[in-house]
């Protein structure tokens, strides 16, 4: 539908000049009385013009050169919106469109050639997922998603730090617990990794090498033997929610490849660095931040902003045309530094999406969960999919925006009934499998030969929703708000369970019957087609 306003719009501006300097917007109408499609471009242009907008929207209106088989009317409403009425014959050609096209309906090419790197995840082996990291896993799987269906070719990639003090604390942690294991007395330092999958990895050493290690490093078999057991751990928990990595990249690989070293100097030689107290600092008040930063402490050991900028160079170097990152709220304030870094050495800053998430608390009936302490004092995101499922896991984390908290309600998340959206929305795909199978005993078949029959409002609401999908996936790309996915498909049940109420399939008229068994299909491969973006199942059977 917007598609071709435009391109009666862009007609118009052959008569009209001031639509040619102008881009415009153009929203879905909530009330069915203002038409389909509204366009305020007549108040913006107002002011501009020094013209009234209902003059505006009345010259613009003259001028549009349409099709009354497309467009059935357009019309004026309030202070100077401009509202378009579609033909039922036009509406209905969307069904024909989403049987043709199947489990590709909703997929463009708008970004089509151009290639994307989504980083997500890339928590460090220390320990085990958790809730915080699931929401990061799954919005950053689901953006990957969502960027291929537009056409980006793209790689998923993991970023992570095997080296530095929390990997040496790691090494000392299970080498503290084997002794314990060995009948030592140990006191264990609060600020080491606590909880059982310490001691689990300690019990694998012991097992493996008996007492013969009391004089190993820290830092040899008990820290290599932890990062493997954890990697395993983490590997094995994204993969039960269906995500998985084409990139692993180390941040090791930056040193042994000298970037570091060559950034240090390029920032140098562009006289972007000092030192100060023994220490290297970057000046980001020259690239516009409101002070400058330590890149090296004193210590010789560089700070995140270095290897983290050093790292994006590498996507650049990669060839990708947009870098996604997905950050927790506690980076919200640091992110700025690296851009800046970036757009020193040249780089265009624009290229890189930062998507910062807010943070998750389970709750269960008005009361904050802790599942377990067995793991250490948090819940891990095994735990979460074992009590709720991974479909609702998913699910539940897209639809929310990732710019607000997020309570994930367990108790909610359990219920088998239509308050719980992803029931709603997988019992809606069933519920059509289960008529199409009724309809197969039935002299009924699927046929778009008489869709024009299909002129309830009820069938017509639905057809309009079905409409949309592809706009909104393409809005949804553009803006990275998985929730919006989740809105469209509740609204789409939601109109599909109310044409079914009052549009009977078995029973109508064999013409009728065949145009509404057509739209229920196009209903079910849109709810499919939604769910599979999200990394939701849709059962055909519940």
């Amino acid at each position: 539908m917007k598609e071709y306003i435009k391109l009666i719009f862009d007609e118009a501006s052959n008569k009209l000049d001031y639509l040619k300097e102008h881009t415009f917007n153009l929203e879905v109408s909530k009330n069915p009385d203002h038409g389909d499609l509204s366009c305020n471009v007549a108040m913006i242009l107002s002011k501009k013009l020094k013209k009234k907008p209902l003059e505006i929207a009345a010259e613009i209106i003259s001028s549009l050169d349409y099709d009354n088989n497309i467009i059935s009317d357009i019309k004026i409403a309030g202070p100077g919106f401009i509202n378009f009425y579609f033909t039922n014959q036009f509406t209905v050609k969307v069904i024909e469109d989403i049987l043709d096209k199947g489990d590709s309906y909703g997929k463009s090419n708008l970004y089509s050639g151009k290639k994307a790197n989504v980083e997500y995840v890339s928590a460090n082996p220390t320990g085990p997922l958790t809730v915080g990291h699931g929401r990061n896993a799954v919005v950053g799987d689901t953006i990957a998603n969502i960027l291929e269906w537009v056409g980006y070719t793209v790689d998923r990639e993991y970023y992570f730090n095997n080296a530095g003090r929390q990997m040496r604390v790691l090494g000392d942690s299970v080498k503290l617990r084997y002794l314990e294991l060995l009948g030592e007395k140990i006191e264990f330092p609060e600020d080491y990794y606590q909880g059982e999958y310490i001691k689990d990895i300690a019990q694998k050493v012991k097992n493996k090498y008996g007492d013969s290690l009391k004089k190993e490093e820290p830092e040899g078999i008990f820290k290599q033997t932890a990062e493997k057991e954890i990697f395993e751990e983490i590997k094995t928990t994204l993969t039960n929610l269906n995500i998985h990595h084409n990139i692993f990249y180390n941040e090791k690989a930056l040193y042994d490849e000298g970037k570091i070293d060559a950034l240090l100097n390029s920032l140098k030689e562009k006289n972007l660095s000092y030192e100060k107290d023994n220490a290297i600092w970057l000046k980001l008040t020259e690239l516009g931040c409101e002070q400058d930063k330590v890149i090296v402490k004193a210590t010789g050991e560089p700070t995140y902003r270095l290897p983290d900028i050093a790292y994006h160079l590498t996507k650049f170097e990669r060839g990708y045309d947009l870098m996604v990152d997905l950050f927790g709220s506690d980076h919200n304030a640091t992110y700025p530094d690296v851009l800046a870094g970036i757009k020193a050495e040249g780089k265009d800053p624009e290229k890189v999406k930062v998507v910062i998430h807010q943070f998750v608390t389970i709750m269960d009936k008005g009361e904050i969960v802790k599942m377990s302490t067995r793991k250490a004092n948090y819940i891990t995101l095994d735990e979460l999919t074992n009590e709720v499922g991974s479909d609702v896991v998913r699910y539940f984390f897209n639809m929310r925006n990732v710019s607000t908290h997020m309570n994930f309600d367990l108790a909610l998340a359990k219920t088998q009934s239509d308050e719980n959206p992803v029931f709603y929305l997988q019992y809606a795909h069933a519920r059509i499998c289960s008529i199409l199978r009724m309809i197969e005993n039935e002299n009924i078949k699927s046929s778009t030969e008489h869709l024009e029959l299909l002129v309830k409002d009820e069938e017509l609401q639905l057809i309009k929703k079905l409409r949309q999908f592809g706009e909104e996936i393409e809005l949804s790309a553009k803006l990275f708000e998985m929730n919006r996915i989740c809105n469209y498909l509740e609204e789409l049940a939601s109109l599909f369970h109310k044409f079914y109420t009052f549009c009977r399939i078995i029973g109508s008229e064999k013409d009728l019957a065949e145009a509404r068994i057509s739209l229920a299909i196009a209903t079910k491969t849109v709810i499919k087609n939604g769910l599979q973006i999200l990394g939701v199942t849709a059962p055909e059977k519940m």
